[in-house]
């Protein structure tokens, strides 16, 4: 099967190829690349390098180097195809079934110019306008209206924006460069074998990664007309169109200017304009008609007509990793004028849900923070400004793998989101995409600027460094939390409290597994709401006053009944990792003689308590068919449990229910913790007990080396817990 190069490209550059190598060897950052222990080749100093940039690898010791697909082949031993579909799931960029999109379009024979009559009056022009942009009146039978731009110059390759994507991979390393030159430097890529592509290859590198000339010839008059055209190619010579066309238009130009846009940031951004005419590109590009209609720019009207998409509309050109012009985006000069802001449709080139508009423009100023926005004119605002990082996406949200390489590249990402209901609408969107890639280390902070400003106009009136402490000062993930929802829940009754917490704790079980963020944002918004003491003491307290003859196993089962989402992530597995028994490191002698199995968890099976592994077991059979108020819950996993198991349950669930729901108690997670914890250090010293009697040495060892992990833990919580007691009281 053959994939289309620009796909690979897409893969590649798109890849967070940061985690992909960390998942076998420890990087960390120096500068603006990340370093580590070469994976390929056994070494004490660090000499593997990995650009985040570029998304490409290197090592100086054993010279190895290469990009996502390769090392997912060379290093992980995929073919070419596992490779792509590994990479596709996780872009979310689609691999074409068949060969239908390509860069590539067939070009028309060289056609006589057409020779246009004058342009229509501005009121008669104005009457053709079409209420919606993607759609021509069938009314308009004549060019008689259009403008000639065949005679406009033609536009040669001068502004190439592709110089950060370096293919001269003929360079090899032959010293240890400082990072600076690194940065720039080129790497080497061996030779890709005949599976990389299909046999028409012959083994062959695709040629985006040889051929230093691809994509970088014109579309001038003099270009052969029976040679397939290149949508990058045409991209490029109708940025150029645009950008030449706000010189020669006055008043699209002012429109920059009394934004208070510079004229190097034209240049720095490719800024244009889109003339008036319905086939003003058709015009220009005569022979390439059917590559403008590939990238939706020149689209036909029901009644069979061909327009132009954008019209008397300033052009924000939208760029790829790699600095090529994929898309355009275009906003009318008129306010009144809608849509005010049209983007480019998606093509083979471009998929807006993939780009980040100002990503390469703030790579190229080796931008440390990133700060998301909603418009093209506040990324160029805090460009221009100095404030370099700040990036929007294309008119839909931003999705998981983005928000995932923007915190690889920086762990504190900024949302900055207009204050009116739809922008905090998008941020509190943005917030529920990002929760699963937040690990611990990783911080999501809101900025919403005072007075109903955007960063273009808080910087016009404030400046940027007035800016800059905006950012500084933005709010953490659990402020925004506790506020965002506060205005919407009345916490002077006890019930919107109860509501709050609710959505708190949907909100915090999207959190990676194993985040300590979990409990404790779950904790800091209890407390905020008025909670004089810890969750798990109240909680505790309740079970007390209860019924003090419970066993720690039937408290644990009606904890459970009561909170069965508790079981979505193992807590025996979970404490077994945060107490690091999963991690520990046996003497080589006792490694050998101990079966297998040894260092697994315990599982519930190994505590043999019946009545527990039966509510266990038929919480985790039924947790997606659960109702969501807790009673009803409770009363669907009673119907399912064993008689015996239903008898004491039943006998005290209502009672248990009644206790916790008086005193306002929503979380049991800590308590949870606590009785599963109990649970496993009594099976463990019965455990010692048994091999002391019926002596097994390796085990033994074993068991007791895990008993000591696991008391240190238990000491190390309490000691956290009645610190945050004492800070409570205090």
């Amino acid at each position: 099967m053959s994939i289309p190069n620009h796909i690979l490209e897409q893969l590649n550059s798109q890849a967070d190829l940061i985690s992909i190598i960390g998942r076998h060897t420890t990087l960390k950052r120096a500068g603006s690349e990340f370093k580590g222990c070469c994976p390929f080749h056994g070494e004490k100093s660090p000499s593997f390098y990995v650009n985040p940039q570029k998304n490409i690898y290197h090592c100086f010791g054993c010279s190895v180097g290469g990009n996502a697909i390769s090392f997912l082949r060379d290093y992980e031993n995929l073919t070419f195809i596992e490779a792509v579909n590994e990479l596709s799931k996780q872009t979310g960029i689609e691999v074409p079934k068949e060969e239908q999109q390509n860069v590539s379009y067939q070009r028309t024979k060289k056609q006589a110019a057409i020779k246009p009559a004058s342009r229509a009056p501005a009121a008669e022009t104005a009457k053709f306008q079409p209420a919606v942009d993607n759609q021509l009146p069938a009314s308009i039978a004549t060019d008689s209206q259009q403008k000639n731009y065949t005679d406009q110059p033609t536009y040669n390759d001068h502004n190439n924006h592709d110089s950060s994507y370096d293919h001269n991979y003929e360079n090899s390393y032959d010293s240890y460069p400082p990072l600076d030159a690194y940065d720039s430097a080129p790497y080497p890529m061996d030779s890709y074998p005949a599976d990389y592509q299909d046999a028409t290859n012959n083994g062959a590198p695709p040629a985006w990664l040889t051929d230093t000339n691809a994509g970088a010839g014109s579309h001038s008059d003099n270009s052969v007309s029976d040679k397939d055209g290149n949508l990058y190619d045409l991209l490029e010579q109708i940025q150029q169109f645009y950008q030449h066309n706000l010189t020669i238009h006055p008043h699209a130009k002012h429109y920059f200017l009394s934004r208070g846009i510079t004229e190097d940031i034209f240049e720095t951004f490719g800024l244009g304009y889109a003339p008036f005419g319905w086939q003003h590109l058709e015009h220009q590009f005569p022979q390439d008609i059917e590559g403008l209609k590939a990238l939706g720019l020149v689209r036909q009207s029901e009644s069979g007509r061909d327009y132009d998409l954008l019209r008397d509309r300033v052009i924000f050109p939208i760029r790829d990793n790699q600095g090529r012009t994929i898309g355009f985006g275009g906003r009318a000069l008129d306010d009144d004028v809608k849509p005010k802001y049209i983007n480019s449709s998606d093509s083979p080139v471009f998929h807006k849900q993939h780009v980040l508009y100002g990503y390469y423009e703030s790579r190229q100023q080796r931008a440390d923070s990133w700060l998301v926005v909603e418009g093209y004119m506040d990324v160029i605002a805090l460009y221009q400004s100095g404030i370099y990082g700040a990036i929007a996406s294309m008119g839909t949200a931003i999705n998981e793998s983005q928000i995932s390489r923007l915190l690889t590249l920086n762990p504190t990402l900024t949302l900055s989101f207009d204050g009116d209901s739809a922008g905090q609408k998008a941020a509190w969107r943005t917030l529920e995409v990002a929760l699963p890639v937040l690990a611990d280390d990783k911080e999501l902070r809101f900025l919403t600027l005072p007075n109903n400003h955007d960063p273009d106009t808080f910087i016009k009136s404030q400046g940027g460094d007035a800016m800059r402490e905006q950012i500084k000062n933005a709010m953490p993930l659990s402020q925004y939390i506790f506020a965002y929802l506060s205005e919407r829940y009345d916490l002077t009754l006890v019930e919107g409290k109860a509501k709050l917490m609710s959505q708190v704790r949907s909100l915090t079980m999207a959190l990676p597994k194993g985040s300590s963020f979990r409990y404790l944002l779950n904790n800091d918004i209890y407390q905020k709401l008025g909670g004089k003491r810890s969750q798990n003491k109240e909680a505790r307290d309740a079970l007390l006053d209860f019924d003090g003859d419970m066993t720690i196993s039937q408290q644990l089962q009606l904890c459970f009944l009561f909170q069965p989402r508790a079981l979505l992530e193992d807590p025996i597995e979970s404490i077994w990792q945060q107490a690091g028994i999963n991690r520990i490191n046996l003497p080589a002698h006792i490694k050998e003689k101990a079966s297998p199995d040894i260092l697994r968890a315990l599982a519930w099976e190994d505590l043999r308590d019946d009545a527990l592994l039966d509510i266990v077991s038929t919480i985790k059979r039924c947790l997606n068919y659960l109702p969501q108020d807790a009673n009803a819950a409770a009363h669907f996993i009673l119907s399912n449990v064993k008689p015996i198991t239903q008898e004491m349950l039943s006998r005290n669930w209502g009672g248990f229910y009644k206790t916790l729901t008086t005193r306002n108690i929503l979380s049991l997670d800590e308590l949870i913790e606590n009785l599963v914890s109990q649970l496993l250090e009594r099976n463990m010293k019965k455990k010692i007990q048994e091999l002391i009697k019926n002596p097994d040495h390796i085990k033994l060892a074993i068991v007791r080396k895990q008993t000591q992990l696991l008391n240190d833990w238990l000491r190390a919580q309490q000691a956290e817990q009645s610190a945050q007691m004492v800070t409570v009281q205090s």
